[in-house]
This record gives C-alpha cells, sequence and structure tokens, in this order.
C-alpha cells in the first residue's frame, strides 16, 4: 500500500469518526412513553386544580392554631386626681394626680378553647376527604383520557394493518388485471374502496392526537404531543369479584361519605362549643396605685383585684344552640343520602361493566376467528375466480366492522372500569 493510499484511508476514518461524534452529541428528541403509574404520579405533582384545593387543606390546618388560642390580656393605665382649680393663689395640677396600672383577663370556662380546637379539627379532617375526593374524580378523568389515548393508538395500528393488507389485495388485482383476468371496472372499484381505509387511518390518527392533547393539558405539561406517548395493556380481564364485594369496599374506601361522617362529628362538637359558648366567662382584674390616701396617712401604695361576671339573662346563646342541634340531623340525612348514591354508583358501574364482559366474550371466542377466516377465505376464492367481486368487497368490509367493534368495546370495558374504580374510591380493577 503506497503512503498516498494510506493517507486517503486516514483521512476517511477520520470523518467517519467525526461524523459518528458529531451523532452522537446531537441531542435526542426520542417520544417519551409513560406507563398509568407514571401518569398518575405527574398528575398528581403537576395539576394545578389539585395543587389548589391541597393549598385549602393547609389553610384548614393553621385555623387550629387560630382555634386554640387563648384570650390576650387587658392593660390598662388610669390617671386620677388631677387638679383643675389653683389653691392659695397657686396651680398645681399634677400634684394630687395617681396613676393607676391595671391588668385584666379573661376566663374561659366549660372547655371552649379545647371545643374549638376539636371542631377545627373536624374541619381539617373533612377538607382532606373532600381533596381525596376531588383526587378521585379526577383520576377518573385522567383515567378515561389514557383509556382513550391507548384505544386510539389501537384504531391507528388496526387501520395501518388494515391500509397495507389492502394495498396488497391491490397489488394483486392489478397484477390479475394486466394478466386479463379482472375488469378495468372491478380495478377501480376495489381502488376506489382505499379512499375508505384513508380515511379511517387519518381519522384514527387525529383521534390520538386530540386524546394526547387533552391528557396533557390534565397534566398540566408542555411536551410537544409528539413527544409524548402512554402505554399499557389493552385488553379485558374476564374475572368479576361478586357485587357485594365491591359496595363493601366502597363503604370502606369513598372519600366523600367519609366527609358526610366526619361532618356529623363536627356537627356534634359544634353544639357542645354552642352550649359551652352560652356559659358565663367572668373577667379577672387586678391594679396597683401609688397615692397618698387621705383615709390611711402611711397607705401610699395600694394593691386592688376584681371580678366582673356578666349576666347572662337574655342572652344564653339560645340560637345557636338550636342551630347547631338541627345542624347534626341535616348532616346525619347527608350522609344517608350519600350512603345511597354509593351503592346507585357501584350497582351502575357494576352493570354497566358486567354487560361489556357479556359482549366481549363472545367476540374473542369466536367472531375474531370467524371474521379473519371469512375474509381469508373470501379473497382467496375471489382470486381465484370462486367468488363474485360483491362478495369480495363485503367480506373486507366485515373484518374492518368487527375488529372496529372489537376495540372500542374494550375502550367501553377500561373505561366501564374505571368508572367502578371511582364508585368504590380505589383502583379493583386496573
Amino acid at each position: 500500500m503506497s503512503i498516498k493510499t494510506a493517507s486517503l484511508h486516514f483521512s476517511q476514518v477520520c470523518l467517519a469518526l467525526l461524523f459518528g461524534l458529531m451523532l452522537w452529541s446531537k441531542p435526542s428528541h426520542a417520544q417519551a412513553s409513560y406507563t398509568w403509574d407514571q401518569v398518575k404520579d405527574r398528575f398528581e405533582a403537576n395539576n394545578p386544580t389539585l395543587k389548589a384545593d391541597a393549598i385549602g387543606v393547609q389553610e384548614m390546618k393553621a385555623q387550629e392554631i387560630t382555634a386554640y388560642l387563648r384570650p390576650n390580656p387587658t392593660f390598662g393605665l388610669t390617671a386620677d386626681g388631677t387638679q383643675f382649680a389653683s389653691h392659695d393663689g397657686a396651680w398645681t395640677p399634677f400634684k394630687g394626680t395617681s396613676v393607676v396600672p391595671a391588668l385584666s383577663y379573661l376566663h374561659e370556662r366549660e372547655h371552649k378553647r379545647e371545643l374549638r380546637l376539636q371542631s377545627a379539627q373536624e374541619g381539617t379532617q373533612i377538607a382532606t376527604s373532600l381533596h381525596a375526593d376531588l383526587e378521585r374524580t379526577l383520576l377518573f378523568t385522567l383515567r378515561t383520557q389514557f383509556i382513550q389515548t391507548l384505544q386510539a393508538k389501537a384504531i391507528v395500528d388496526l387501520s395501518r394493518q388494515q391500509l397495507d393488507y389492502y394495498d396488497k389485495i391491490i397489488d394483486i388485482s392489478r397484477s390479475r388485471f394486466r394478466s386479463g383476468d379482472l375488469a378495468q371496472i372491478d380495478l377501480d372499484r376495489i381502488e376506489l374502496q382505499r379512499v375508505q381505509y384513508e380515511s379511517d387511518l387519518q381519522a384514527a390518527e387525529v383521534n390520538l392526537r386530540t386524546a394526547k392533547i387533552q391528557m396533557l393539558q390534565l397534566l398540566n405539561d408542555r411536551t410537544s404531543v409528539d413527544q409524548f406517548d402512554v402505554t399499557g395493556l389493552f385488553d379485558f380481564t374476564d374475572q368479576l369479584q361478586p357485587l357485594n364485594d365491591f359496595r363493601q369496599i366502597a363503604l370502606d374506601n369513598r372519600p366523600d361519605l367519609n366527609a358526610s361522617l366526619e361532618s356529623v362529628q363536627q356537627a356534634t362538637t359544634n353544639h357542645k362549643l354552642a352550649i359551652a359558648n352560652g356559659s358565663t366567662d367572668p373577667t379577672f382584674s387586678g391594679w396597683y396605685t401609688w397615692n397618698a390616701s387621705n383615709n390611711n396617712p402611711n397607705a401610699n401604695q395600694t394593691l386592688g383585684a376584681g371580678i366582673s361576671i356578666p349576666l347572662r339573662i337574655f342572652d344564653r346563646n339560645q340560637g345557636e344552640k338550636q342551630r347547631t342541634q338541627l345542624d347534626i340531623g341535616r348532616n346525619q340525612q347527608l350522609v344517608d343520602a350519600t350512603r345511597a348514591s354509593v351503592f346507585s354508583d357501584v350497582d351502575s358501574a357494576y352493570a354497566q361493566l358486567d354487560s361489556n364482559l357479556a359482549l366481549l366474550r363472545p367476540y374473542k371466542a369466536k367472531y375474531l376467528d370467524q371474521a379473519v377466516r371469512v375474509r381469508e377465505t373470501v379473497t382467496y376464492a375471489w382470486q381465484h375466480g370462486g367468488a363474485s367481486l360483491l362478495d369480495f368487497l363485503n367480506a373486507q368490509s366485515d373484518y374492518r366492522t368487527v375488529q372496529l367493534a372489537y376495540a372500542q368495546l374494550i375502550g367501553a370495558y377500561l373505561t366501564a372500569a374505571g368508572q367502578l374504580n371511582l364508585a368504590v374510591g380505589r383502583e379493583v380493577i386496573q
């Protein structure tokens, strides 16, 4: 090998290495794909509605501090004995003035502070349960959007497969036309039918992008749609627990039902507080003076104490006592209404899920295989002159209809499963 050839080879190797380094250092824009658990974590961390409501729970927690504060003491300063007339021609206005500092404090009886704190803590519990209920509702919306995205992806894949399959049919048809085995009008009808498959694919891709956009909105994410994707099992499970099991899970986990029960507890505490607020709270006071007492010349310094007791003759907090007593009964009725709503939600979601399973079972056991078998058989027969063009087109259409219906049923099943998860208050069906 000559020196010139070796130098040329060395230059080529250097260029190849430089080009590879440029490709390696180029920022990657690969599409990120998230599972349901990852999507849920991003939602809980970034959704502004959920974060704002969480701040509201913290505000309720801060009110517990205010509720348990003691009354502030009161400091007073009194000046007395100031003269406004002269004596023996001399005006000494401050000679006999005495300054009296005084301190008073309201003493709350009947455990008012403790009851206020208990009511505030129960209010925090209610806010926490309502926050969990908001998260439950928003997660169902997110889960529905996640399922719609998976369904749109499945339909896009199905549409591409059908278009690819039909393109092969068109290639075979053109070969038959060139060999004189197929008429021009039949070839035109076959090629014209491709428009339907193209339309299906375009509509599926639009639906997929729309579903991703709506999911990104829930995640408060500014990622480009082209860089965002989700992944998950798009199938159904032919296992369903008895209805009573889901009812019991709902009674144990529904946060709105917990909030209703906690509201009854808070109403009971508020009634106790109303009774306590109807009691008398004395005010204790004390003062100190420095002056010359006319009655006792040696008493230059004096101490005093007093107590002030309001006479609760007319206002004994009667209205608030009655209102809080009625509020207990109102919240008890709301508990019954919420419990009835829980049973209704569970029963409705269970019925919808069971109905979807009843439709999916024959599809998976029979209809899908039949649709494939009919399409392949009719296509083979048509290629060999044993079936008409109309039979061939109908077989293609039937296969497309069955496959699309199955994908939609899977989406409906997963949505119904999400509805049942919403009804029971936690994820019991993935």
